[in-house]
């Protein structure tokens, strides 16, 4: 069932000489896969006309957009193997396999962590704002295996969120990449959906509205030739970031050809892996640290390479990469 519910918004002059798309979706809290289904729809427009999503607004017009409200609550799934590496009355922490989604993206998809999730721990639809995340407190992309959160309580999902805005958790995770790459460094490069490519992210130009500020770690484990075992850790959480930054400093991840990376045709997908996850528990306020086995097949790829993990350090002087401030 659905209903539709149409908005209409003015252009303030501090908005004025804004993208429409920026506009309408910072006003309503929409989603960019969201603005594109409403863009090339046609509910989108600007003085009873439709709009195109790179038009400049300006002050004073008026922007109509009617948007389809559908229930969003993932629905249960049973059927998905799902693998809990710890769990207490708050929190949950899974060990998602590659090739699954976190959550659903449309009414009624299944498959998902989010749809396993309230299969099993029915209480963890109404722990997260959305109820189609089912009590997630982040995702990771789908050929990225590794710890996810999620919460079993409102209160729980609310105080792990904060966590994360807050720059107060520990992500951790391990990457294959080829070439040239120093011991150890940080990355700090704001990034930005690709305006022609928006699967994907890039470096953001300075200045622009859309940029979102990426910071990540990282330090190398081991080396075979001109391959690198990696571990990042990230103290933001933009889209693609680990992949985007590895990229950047021309490292990318084997198996990634969205970034440049080496072909894995034995793999099946990029090597990237989130090994471990670091939260202030939401009632006892201690962290609580989870840890993922790295799988099978990534174990597989590292020994046609000649690695191993986990790895010896690179260099006596090669240490852990430091806390969150």
């Amino acid at each position: 069932m659905s209903t539709a519910t149409t908005h209409t918004l003015t252009v303030d002059a501090a908005k004025a000489g804004q993208r429409v798309d920026l506009f309408v979706g910072e006003a309503l809290g929409l989603s960019r896969a969201r603005m594109k289904r409403l863009f090339d729809e046609g509910q989108v427009r600007v003085n009873g006309r439709p709009a195109k999503k790179g038009l400049m607004v300006a002050e004073g017009q008026q922007i109509t957009v009617t948007v389809e409200e559908t229930t969003r609550e993932a629905v249960p799934d049973a059927d998905f193997p799902l693998v809990i590496l710890h769990e207490d009355a708050s929190l949950l922490f899974v060990d998602k396999p590659a090739g699954r989604a976190s959550h659903p993206l449309q009414p009624g998809e299944t498959g998902t962590v989010a749809n396993a999730l309230v299969s099993r721990y029915p209480e963890c639809a109404q722990a997260s704002q959305d109820p189609r995340e089912g009590g997630l407190c982040h995702r990771l992309d789908v050929e990225t295996s590794g710890v996810v959160a999620a919460a079993r309580t409102r209160e729980a999902w609310t105080a792990v969120r904060e966590s994360f805005s807050q720059r107060a958790v520990d992500k951790r995770y391990i990457a294959l990449v080829t070439g040239p790459l120093a011991d150890e460094g940080e990355v700090e490069v704001p990034l930005r959906h690709h305006p022609r490519h928006p699967d994907r992210v890039e470096p953001a130009p300075h200045g622009a509205e859309d940029a979102r500020e990426a910071l990540s770690h990282f330090r190398v484990l081991g080396r075979s030739g001109d391959y690198s075992l990696v571990e990042v850790k990230i103290l933001t959480g933009v889209l693609h970031q680990v992949r985007a930054h590895l990229a950047g400093i021309g490292a990318p991840l084997v198996g990634d050809a969205l970034y440049g990376g080496r072909e894995a045709p034995e793999l099946g997908r990029f090597f990237l892996h989130a090994r471990s996850l670091t939260v202030p528990h939401p009632v006892t306020k201690q962290p609580v640290r989870v840890e993922s086995p790295l799988p099978q097949d990534l174990v597989a790829e590292l020994g046609r390479h000649g690695l191993t993990f986990p790895a010896p350090e690179v260099g006596a002087g090669a240490g852990a990469i430091p806390p969150s401030p």
